[in-house]
């Protein structure tokens, strides 16, 4: 999520001065904006050895933990905020790990590409998966191991009682309210346990 206008857009949600915990940190990018922008503070959890030096050197402080593993060292509500960008789609537990969001965090904020974007319906209608900016992996090479649209995450919120409290799409670094299943490569839901 390197585009800052993406990472300006989920930044805007998190409450000034939050307690954050940020699944799949990457190399602490977000949680450096949200602690220079928002005053935030907290951890990132991140598996890779080079992210995990990178949120070092940014100043950021990380765990390092497999997430297939759980939260299980975190009490309920210990964070204002758990951020789930980009992570849901590589997790073999990922709704076992958006429970875990709901009851770590006050909040969840979960991004992830929406594969409802008309571009994906097309090249699937084409007989082809998708490759776009937003997908840019092969079918064969992707990390992606869950693919999921906007309509599918309200299913699943609604399945695990999590109550949605903003939901829109990012395109170019744009909100989109209208269609946003139809119209946004990214989908973001703020949500909390029911």
């Amino acid at each position: 999520m390197a585009d800052p206008q993406t990472m300006a857009s989920i930044a805007n949600r998190v409450p000034h001065g939050a307690r954050v915990l940020d699944l799949g940190c990457g190399n602490g990018a977000m949680l450096a904006h949200l602690q220079a922008t928002r005053g935030c503070t907290g951890y990132g959890i991140e598996i890779a050895d080079a992210n995990v030096l990178a949120c070092v050197q940014r100043g950021v402080n990380v765990i390092q933990l497999n997430l297939e593993e759980g939260l299980a060292m975190f009490d309920d509500s210990s964070f204002d905020v758990v951020l789930q960008i980009d992570t849901l789609q590589h997790l073999r537990n990922a709704e076992t790990m958006l429970v875990e969001t709901a009851r770590v965090g006050r909040i969840g904020i979960v991004a992830f590409p929406n594969f409802g974007h008309w571009p994906n319906r097309l090249a699937v209608l084409g007989g082809r998966m998708p490759v776009t900016k937003r997908l840019p992996y092969q079918w064969y090479d992707t990390p992606n191991i869950r693919v999921g649209t906007f309509h599918d995450f309200e299913a699943l919120a609604q399945k695990n009682h999590l109550r949605i409290l903003d939901a829109y799409g990012l395109q170019d670094g744009h909100d989109i309210r209208l269609w946003p299943n139809a119209r946004a490569g990214t989908a973001v839901f703020k949500f909390e346990r029911g």
